[in-house]
């Protein structure tokens, strides 16, 4: 069972981490920055349609303030959709802010409602965490998703990752008979090998959503992290494994049930095919944000001589522990990848 040693330390964004956000068009000027919606005047509990406590509060600004808050929340929707075209965004409108009272960085969400047919989307503004952003760089190289964010100084803004939470997911529909095991159990294998791959831990059932996609003849299943503050921070191996959680117990239970051991192989070969073939298609920007993070603190000394002597015993390989940072670790992790 994974267990997560304590509240993760927030690390800054530093200089080297900083220029790559410049350079590849991520840092960008906002109207409105993370502290400014820390002025709200009162707050009430969100509850879900069941009435159950989301543990999110809606927050209420002053009069002479909200109209203002409002306008710049639009504007920073609109440079996360449409490159800052206000045009677009005439039609839409904020109908709620909410605050995460329990998150490791107490994010806010913001609802955007299209008052034209009421569909609603949302993005959240939280405080800026180098983790995070190596976390959601990583993600966008190499996994199959694509992830949008923005960083301004101390704000970051990422946009809203759609899916069925991992945990009402296996609550609601796992038993049902529409569900098809193999492709989910599979699914479940790929995430596995992606996370430990790139080392994104805690990926337990309140971290990930699970987007369902039906097709001509079945349903496509893709798991999805929404959550990436513990990219390359603990130091044991089991928190880069998925499989490992309690709280993914009955995805495991469904793979052990439907898919070989031999079949498990071949998925975890074939997605680290695919993260091979990543490697090698975007080759400049995973050798900046690994020099950045290969230059950076994020992880304590304990954590960093814990796993890459985990890392060593797994691999085989005693040139993990020469590591003396988080960076390179994961260098030599994602080299394993290429080498098999």
């Amino acid at each position: 069972m994974a267990l997560i040693s304590k509240k993760k330390i927030i690390y800054p964004i530093n200089g080297i981490l900083r220029n790559y956000l410049v350079k590849y068009g991520r840092e960008v000027d906002i109207p409105i920055h993370y502290k400014e919606l820390l002025r709200y005047t009162s707050s009430i509990a969100l509850y879900d349609y069941k009435g159950n406590d989301t543990l999110w509060e809606t927050v209420f600004f002053d009069e002479s303030d909200r109209n203002e808050i409002y306008f710049n929340l639009k504007k920073i929707y609109s440079l996360l959709k449409a490159e800052g075209d206000m045009g677009v965004m005439e039609h839409l409108y904020v109908d709620r802010v909410d605050l995460c009272i329990y998150g490791n960085t107490q994010p806010f969400r913001v609802r955007i409602v299209n008052k034209i047919n009421d569909n609603f989307d949302y993005f959240y503004i939280k405080n800026a965490d180098a983790s995070r952003v190596y976390g959601l760089e990583l993600e966008h190289l190499l996994s199959p998703n694509r992830i949008n964010y923005l960083v301004y100084r101390d704000t970051l803004i990422e946009e809203h990752i759609a899916g069925i939470p991992g945990e009402m997911f296996m609550r609601q529909y796992i038993n049902s008979s529409l569900l098809n095991p193999i492709r989910l159990a599979k699914e479940f294998v790929k995430f596995n090998e992606r996370c430990f791959v790139r080392l994104l831990g805690d990926m337990h059932s309140s971290n990930f959503v699970v987007d369902i996609t039906p097709d001509f003849e079945e349903i496509h299943y893709r798991i999805r992290a929404i959550d990436f503050d513990q990219q390359s921070y603990e130091g044991k191996k089991s928190i880069y494994l998925p499989q490992y959680f309690k709280q993914n117990n009955p995805l495991i239970q469904l793979g052990i049930k439907h898919i070989t051991s031999e079949s498990m192989v071949q998925y975890q070969r074939e997605e680290r095919a695919l993260i091979a073939n990543r490697l090698k298609t975007a080759p400049t920007e995973i050798e900046d944000i690994l020099l950045a993070m290969e230059e950076d603190n994020i992880s304590t000394p304990e954590n960093i001589n814990s796993l890459k002597k985990d890392l060593a015993r797994h691999h085989k390989n005693d040139d993990f522990l020469k590591c003396t940072k988080m960076g390179q670790i994961l260098r030599l992790n994602l080299q394993q990848v290429i080498t098999k």
